[in-house]
Formats: structure tokens, sequence, C-alpha cells
């Protein structure tokens, strides 16, 4: 199947490249047989930045700032920490990763950016840190998807649960045109409603 691309449309007016904030995740399987997520965010201006800490050279980061939460196949954090290498404020923004060890005993699946917002948010934690957290879980079951998590077609004789991803977006939606052609054993035929009387 072809890949189909949708760029998205071209800048109206000619612009230059003032900041670039950069999000990476990278899940690991370790020995043990947890998982590591660890995540990064970065923030670099094209310019020189005056704070009121000290200047920032163009390209320095102002944040470079990393978390990781380590998660049972149960998706249940069992370990989290953050560290921060780049702040505005050394010696301040920098001493809240303890913080996120309050992170421990949650699940990714079960009310964890509610959960998140109450131990880490405001002044209890970095602003930072914690939007970076809240993206952790869809990340997570990316990691585990065809690992972890059967995500195969429900066809196959051994497959008796729906598969995870299965009415979790617009597109996977059972009673949908995409179940129905990848999926059709999960696929739920919705009564026109111009037929009923």
């Amino acid at each position: 199947m072809a890949l189909v691309r949708m760029p998205l449309s071209p800048p109206v007016s000619r612009r230059a490249l003032k900041h670039t904030r950069s999000i990476k995740v990278e899940a690991f399987a370790r020995d043990d047989g947890l998982w590591d997520i660890d995540a990064q965010i970065t923030d670099i201006k094209t310019r020189v930045v005056t704070l009121a800490s000290g200047s920032r050279d163009a390209g320095e980061p102002i944040h470079d700032l990393k978390l990781r939460l380590t998660i049972d196949l149960a998706f249940n954090v069992v370990a989290a920490e953050a560290v921060s290498d780049a702040v505005p404020y050394p010696g301040f923004c920098d001493t809240i990763g303890p913080a996120y060890q309050s992170l421990v005993g949650l699940n990714l699946l079960k009310g964890f950016r509610h959960e998140l917002k109450g131990r880490v948010a405001g002044i209890a934690g970095c602003s930072h840190l914690t939007e970076l957290a809240q993206i952790l879980p869809t990340a997570a079951i990316q990691a585990f998807a065809g690992d972890v998590i059967d995500t195969r077609d429900g066809d196959s004789a051994n497959q008796h649960e729906k598969p995870f991803q299965l009415d979790r977006c617009h597109a996977l939606r059972t009673d949908g045109v995409a179940v129905a052609q990848y999926y059709p054993r999960w696929s739920i035929k919705v009564a026109d409603p111009s037929q009923s009387s």
C-alpha cells in the first residue's frame, strides 16, 4: 500500500524560524521484564535570549529536561526519575526532579493524566516536565503494540479478545469502515437510521 502524505499547506507569508521545541520519546524493553519510557523536551531559540538569570546564546537550550518512567506490562509506574540539564533558573528549576517520584504507583491507562495534575501541577512540579509526562500513556501503548499488546487482525483463530486498539480513536471505531476492512471479525454493523420505521 502506498503511503499517502498530507503536508501542511504552504506558508502564506515569508517566515523566519525563532524557536524550536523538540520532544523525543524512546521505549526500552529491559532484561528484568520492565520497560523504561524515556522522554526529553528541549527549547532552543535562534537568537541570543536575555533571561533574568543571564543570557543564552542562539542554539543553546533554554530547556533540556528528561523524564523516565519505568513501567510493568500492565502499565503500572514502578519507578520515576526526572532531571533538568538546561533550565532558565539554575539552582531552582533543576531541583524539582524528586517530585516526579510521586508518579510511582499510577497506571498510565487508568486516570494517569488526572492524577498527574493532582501530584505535580503548578508549584508542585515543573510545567514542562508535567506537560511531557502527559504524552507518555500513548507513547507506551505504541511501544507495546505488536510486542506486548496483540494488535493483529482479530480473524486469527487464537484471538478471543478484541484487539487493544479498536474503539480508541475515530479511525478504528468498530462501527467504521477501517475496522470492517482490516478487522472484520470485530466490525459492528450500525443500523441505518433512514431504515427505521
